[in-house]
């Protein structure tokens, strides 16, 4: 293994990290209608929470389904 693919491998790595936390973000943000949090009503943040609790369960389940699938075939 020479140097540019430790380099590569590194950048790869913090790149998917990067990418992972603005999609999160986004999906936080949309749950939320695009408002702040300090403008939303009491009723609007619980219905935001519970949205963005459920995108990250199925996305999390998404990830577990595609891991088996690899491991199928």
């Amino acid at each position: 293994m020479n140097v540019n693919q430790i380099i590569n491998m590194i950048v790869r790595q913090v790149t998917r990290r990067l990418v992972n936390k603005g999609v999160d973000v986004g999906i936080d943000l949309a749950s939320r209608r695009g408002k702040a949090r300090d403008q939303m009503t009491d009723e609007e943040r619980a219905r935001a929470d519970n949205q963005a609790g459920q995108a990250k369960d199925m996305a999390k389940r998404a990830r577990q389904s595609r891991k088996l699938t690899r491991r199928l075939f």
